[in-house]
């Protein structure tokens, strides 16, 4: 090989290490972007805490407030006792929209919410509901009745749960069906014990069995402790802020009582 070709072969070789450099740079270039746009969704992800009873609402209150902000929503479901046990141990929530209102107010008091920021957003209704047409009368006799299972959730987890046992222990019937009772985590698992048919009949949220095929009964509400849920802001995100005022909102009221629950 004479010199020519020797240096012709040098400059080829580096001409190949300075377009790998270039690639490399042009790369670093595009991944330091793609990082860059990629945190902006983060920056406007919100993420909520919500009791299980107020999925239905919950999806249709996101839906319309991500359209309106271009916000990312996150919704994390379950029992109220559960989540409130999540808060204390420090999941990143920034809204907790609860179904009662003693967690919100103990994480007040616990300084884990904003002072203040507590509100009643529903007063849920408890019904006693069954697939079956014909098995749930209108005063809820059924109860005496030799059925097989009745479904309800955890009273110690579930606001729902709790008023189910007061129902049933204010019309002396506690003792009688106790050994009957499949108990739910939440009132969303109280429901599907009904609806696939572990349970003959079950306690739950009027806003679930509101319009599927079956019969209920309606709980009068002397019968148990109103069911006041309450909201909680947990985080100075402004986005929070903005989600809690949206369901102040008659918009956000009316779209809940259409779900079946009161409002003030």
């Amino acid at each position: 090989m004479n010199h020519e070709s020797t240096r012709i072969g040098h400059e080829e070789k580096w001409a190949g290490y300075g377009a790998v450099l270039c690639l490399a740079a042009l790369l670093t270039i595009i991944a330091l972007s793609v990082s860059s746009c990629g945190t902006r969704p983060s920056e406007t992800e919100l993420r909520i805490a919500v009791a299980s009873n107020f999925k239905e609402p919950a999806t249709e209150l996101v839906k319309r407030f991500q359209e309106r902000t271009g916000r990312n929503v996150t919704v994390t479901l379950g029992s109220t006792g559960k989540l409130y046990a999540q808060i204390r141990n420090g999941a990143p929530f920034a809204v907790f929209l609860a179904a009662d209102a003693e967690r919100p107010e103990l994480l007040e008091k616990e300084i884990a919410a904003a002072r203040g920021s507590r509100f009643t957003y529903a007063v849920g209704k408890l019904v006693l509901w069954s697939p079956d047409p014909k098995l749930v009368d209108n005063g809820g006799k059924v109860l005496e009745s030799d059925f097989g299972k009745l479904a309800i959730a955890n009273p110690k987890l579930a606001p729902y749960g709790a008023a189910a046992e007061e129902v049933l222990r204010k019309r002396g019937l506690w003792d009688k069906v106790e050994r009957r009772l499949v108990r739910g985590e939440n009132i969303g698992q109280t429901f599907q014990f009904v609806s696939t048919g572990n349970a003959e009949l079950g306690f739950v949220a009027l806003s679930q069995a509101k319009g599927r095929i079956g019969s209920l009964w309606e709980v009068p509400k002397e019968l148990y402790t109103p069911i006041e849920q309450q909201a909680v802001l947990l985080s100075g995100d402004e986005g929070a802020r903005e989600f809690l005022e949206f369901l102040k909102s008659e918009e956000a009221k009316e779209l809940i009582r259409e779900f079946g629950y009161d409002t003030r």
